[in-house]
Formats: structure tokens, sequence, C-alpha cells
């Protein structure tokens, strides 16, 4: 997809990107500079939501102690 630049600086975002962000009038986007040099575009004005991964990171409950867990090891119950 290319687009042209304006005088003033001014891109129209086409309209599968738009779609793909889900862009509205008025949605805020911010622009990242990649490692390779390239720049990406995302939408800041949307919470970006975690993914179930993320979600579960750090949460293992309430689990076993360790006196629990040797005594499981060791066949004891």
């Amino acid at each position: 997809m290319t687009t042209t630049v304006t005088a003033k600086g001014q891109v129209t975002i086409p309209k599968a990107v738009r779609e793909l962000l889900d862009l509205v009038p008025g949605s805020e986007v911010d622009f990242h500079r990649a490692a390779d040099g390239s720049v990406v575009l995302v939408r800041a004005d949307k919470k970006v939501t975690a993914s179930r991964f993320q979600r579960l990171r750090g949460h293992a409950g309430n689990g076993l102690d360790t006196d629990a867990i040797m005594a499981l090891t060791r066949g004891e119950t």
C-alpha cells in the first residue's frame, strides 16, 4: 500500500490499515521506530488486550508449600 505525503506532511492511512487497527475519526496513533529502522504505526488510544498467556503469567495460585511437595515426592500422605 502506497500513499503520498502532502505539503503539510500529512498522509491518508489506507482503508485496509484503518480497518485493521479499528481507526475512526479522532483515533490516536503512535509511531515507533523498530530496531531495523522501519517505522511501525500503532493505535495509541485503545487499551491493548493481553494474550491468554500474558494474563496467566505470574498466577500459579495458592499451591502447595515446600513441606507438602517434599511429602508428595517421598510418597508420604
